[in-house]
């Protein structure tokens, strides 16, 4: 079902990997969001559950501590349970008290609970993040711990009878859906926002979305930054256009392009940008601490075709200091080798703890996701999935073969798009790239899409305002009814 109101369809017009909904920082976004420091409310109380490491082995029986939050403001005796699905950065307890599904607690009387995703944030379920170690981080081993928390929690807190709803934005919208999909008995309905429920190595239509995007808000917008990343690369060529790279875009120190993947790095970096605003474009995301919501498609369609800033490319690096300055970034670390460094610390104390190594994990052995540079519909150059799959074997010593086993054996395992259950809702924006591997129309009456014309990233998820477009609004609704009715059966 598409929600378009005709004549107020508005476009105001992260890496590789996904948004974690419910990280303080999106430590997986490809643009200059990714360097900066994010805090949200930190006002909710933590409780901790204790968990299994390995739920597939009967001999092991080690345990540890999973963080969760609960919110029993709208309880109501008999009322359903809704449970909120942790994602790829730590659980932000922002949202025990702001969005969408508290709205749909308070009218349906529903006990709230988050339960933060294995690995991320608090819940170290190892002593580091050895490969290793790694080996237990797993969407199966997620599911797992969301199905064994729902069944000791519904029992020691008297729960087990009512109704378990799960919802969940970007990965934690398709483990919404698994969920339900592999744990029917325990859960009876799912809102899967914005899901990437099909696993594949290659991802070029990401960036295709991405020119759309750009061309919705000025035809001109996505052939100016495809002119000024084709110069940026021509550029790169000649070791002397060195020094002035490195002043245009402020980096920290002078560019050094020795291999292939020193030059893809800086090209994706700032590529990011573009993806990352597209990506959260007009979202309502204040709440939980973000910055740079201001900066929208518009904002840099604009930059892209003022003149006064000089050629294309001039105008690309004005862009990369704008956000820069959004992030209050001092200079800009374009250097591979520094993020291969961050990459394979270990510790839960590095650089990449946060999220960062253990999601490029389970995109090296589960979904691939690479938003590589290999179409020609799209604007930029010089990242292809080359780069990207290098990555899985510099990191993780994964081949690009042990890549491709793993993407299908998680669309076996799950159906991709062939998704065959009951009472799961598939919420996605226009504008979001991501829609490209979600489900965006009906599969059957009890498998419902809600197509948002533009809008973007798990919009429907974030607290209404009053600019919102109104077919925003009639999806939020539309979910609502769903949920009455089906927690009636």
């Amino acid at each position: 079902m598409a929600f378009e109101t005709r004549g107020l369809f508005v476009c105001k017009l992260n890496v590789v990997f996904i948004f974690a909904l419910f990280a303080a920082v999106e430590c997986l976004s490809k643009g200059f969001r990714s360097h900066a420091r994010e805090e949200g409310s930190r006002e909710a109380e933590e409780h901790w559950f204790t968990q299994k490491l390995d739920h597939f082995s009967g001999a092991d029986s080690r345990v540890w501590k999973q963080r969760y939050f609960l919110n029993e403001a709208f309880y109501k005796p008999g009322g359903p349970v809704f449970l909120m699905i942790g994602g790829e950065g730590p659980a932000n307890p922002a949202w025990m008290k702001n969005g969408t599904w508290l709205i749909y607690a308070e009218k349906l009387g529903a006990l709230c609970l988050m339960l933060e995703h294995r690995y991320y944030g608090k819940s170290h379920p190892t002593l580091d993040l050895s490969t290793n170690n790694l080996r237990y981080l797993s969407s199966r081993q997620a599911l797992a711990d969301l199905a064994h928390f729902r069944t000791v929690l519904g029992v020691a807190q008297g729960l087990t009878n009512n109704k378990w709803v799960a919802f969940g934005g970007s990965y934690p919208g398709s483990l919404a859906a698994w969920f339900r999909l592999k744990y029917p008995h325990l859960v009876h309905a799912s809102v899967a926002t914005s899901a990437p429920v099909h696993a594949t190595v290659n991802f070029p239509e990401y960036l295709e979305v991405v020119w759309r995007s750009l061309a919705s808000e000025n035809a001109q917008c996505p052939l100016l930054v495809k002119k000024a990343s084709d110069s940026l690369v021509e550029k790169l060529k000649d070791p002397e256009t060195f020094e002035n790279i490195t002043k245009d875009f402020n980096l920290c120190s002078k560019l050094q392009i020795q291999t292939e993947m020193d030059s893809a790095y800086f090209l994706e970096m700032l590529a990011g940008n573009f993806m990352d605003v597209v990506q959260y474009n007009e979202d309502n995301r204040e709440f939980e601490g973000v910055q740079g919501g201001n900066i929208t498609i518009k904002v840099l369609c604009d930059v892209m075709s003022d003149p006064a800033l000089g050629d294309a490319y001039a105008r690309y690096a004005a862009v990369a200091r704008l956000l820069m300055d959004t992030f209050s970034l001092k200079c800009l670390d374009a250097s591979f080798s520094n993020y291969l460094r961050d990459m394979t610390n270990t510790s839960w104390e590095g650089p990449s703890a946060s999220g960062g190594r253990q999601w490029v994990y389970q995109t090296c052995t589960e979904f691939g996701f690479y938003q590589s540079t290999d179409s020609p519909n799209q604007p930029f150059t010089g990242f292809p999935l080359d780069y990207q799959l290098k990555q899985c074997a510099d990191f993780y010593n994964i081949s690009a073969e042990q890549v491709a086993q793993a993407v299908a054996q998680t669309n076996e395992y799950y159906g991709g798009y062939n998704i065959k259950s009951s009472r799961i809702v598939f919420p996605n924006g226009s504008i979001d790239p991501w829609h490209a591997l979600g489900i965006t129309q009906d599969i059957t009456a009890d498998l419902p899409a809600v197509f948002i014309k533009g809008t973007a990233h798990c919009a429907n998820m974030y607290p209404a305002r009053s600019q919102d477009l109104p077919q925003l609004s009639l999806a939020r609704d539309h979910v609502l009814l769903l949920l009455q009715q089906w927690l009636k059966n």
